[in-house]
């Protein structure tokens, strides 16, 4: 029986890197793109002796900015991957894809070629934070693309949005909230921003947490988001992803569950067995068809502790059935300190919990 399998292909392009982004992703002229997808396709090719032992449940592009690509490259690598690997009928194909680069063109390419997931990064409904953020659109654009994605037949679009900006009140974050709501999108991704080490927003915030917003501050914005998406039947089913009832991202659940994954292109990450490895990330050397980069193999303690530490993410938890007896006095001390219940056999956080989430997961890695 085939294996269950989920496919990420990488495109780590952008009209201009936000101030916040440290993934990896830069500008890149119309004929290094080009390249790149010649490559991407030729590796996906190459991967043909993998793809008899599974299938590919979903496919999600992700980046960098997918949707920068010109409306003919997405069909075409997705047709690649129909050649190689057997897709279920059901296949979920989400495309990230930033307002400011998408075009009827382009939407009606990608659901013809099977795409029928959309990740919209906004981030804010408010153009000065865009601004801040680095982003090429605003609002007003957000909303024209995603009208034309409403009407080239997507039924199924999250929303990115960003709180904990620098300067921005819980007033303006209801606001971006309540703004996105009338569009009663499928599922809203809401994540406070991280400043990250190497950022233009590291050497302009670091070491001034007055101009940021408090950790209370930050505390009330989740909860109001938890609260009022409630309102409005989105249901939060990780720590930060609230969709309305089978519109959770299949993607994302099979990554915080361990499903196997083979991720293409620059700096991709794969999963396979007990076998995790990532993709060169020169962007020269891929170019060159040189893929390789570092390789694990896992450990039983890794594979344990990836099980919680992901696994705890999502609102349903975990089955600790298998690690039971190796967690017990941590079970019992986290259960004790009201950070994690049990319910219906499962271990998850608990209100508090998810307050405290970074420090409850840590207590999972043995070292």
């Amino acid at each position: 029986m085939k294996r269950e399998l989920e496919i990420y292909v990488h495109i780590p392009f952008c009209v201009k890197k936000c101030d916040y982004c440290d993934f990896l992703s830069a500008p890149a002229n119309e004929d290094v793109q080009e390249a790149y997808v010649e490559r991407l396709i030729r590796e996906i090719e190459e991967a043909s002796a993998l793809a008899a032992a599974y299938e590919v449940s979903t496919v999600f592009f992700g980046g960098g900015t997918p949707s920068i690509l010109p409306a003919r490259r997405i069909p075409r690598i997705l047709e690649e991957i129909r050649k190689v690997f057997p897709l279920r009928e059901d296949a979920e194909i989400t495309i990230e894809a930033n307002p400011g680069t998408m075009d009827g063109e382009k939407l009606h390419a990608w659901r013809e070629a099977g795409v029928n997931r959309l990740s919209m990064g906004l981030q804010s409904a408010d153009n000065r934070e865009l601004r801040l953020l680095g982003r090429i659109h605003t609002w007003e654009e957000f909303l024209d693309n995603y009208r034309l994605a409403r009407k080239a037949g997507f039924r199924n679009i999250n929303v990115d949005l960003m709180s904990a900006l620098p300067g921005q009140t819980c007033e303006d974050w209801v606001n971006t909230v309540e703004k996105v709501l009338v569009l009663h999108p499928e599922h809203i991704s809401a994540y406070s921003l991280i400043i990250e080490e190497g950022t233009p927003f590291y050497g302009r915030y670091e070491g001034h947490p007055e101009l940021l917003p408090t950790e209370d501050t930050d505390r009330r914005m989740y909860e109001d988001t938890r609260r009022i998406l409630h309102e409005h039947g989105y249901e939060r089913y990780e720590i930060s992803n609230y969709a309305r009832p089978g519109y959770e991202c299949r993607h994302n659940l099979g990554y915080w569950n361990r499903t196997e994954y083979k991720g293409f292109g620059l700096g991709a990450a794969s999963l396979l067995g007990r076998v995790r490895s990532v993709n060169q990330s020169d962007l020269k050397e891929y170019l060159a068809g040189n893929y390789s980069g570092e390789r694990e193999d896992l450990s039983e303690q890794a594979v344990r502790e990836e099980y919680f530490f992901l696994g705890l993410r999502k609102m349903e938890g975990v089955d600790p059935g298998p690690y039971r007896a190796h967690y017990k006095e941590l079970l019992e001390k986290l259960q004790m300190q009201r950070l994690i219940e049990e319910k219906n056999g499962r271990i998850c956080l608990t209100n508090r919990g998810i307050d405290v989430s970074n420090y409850v997961l840590a207590q999972f890695l043995d070292d």
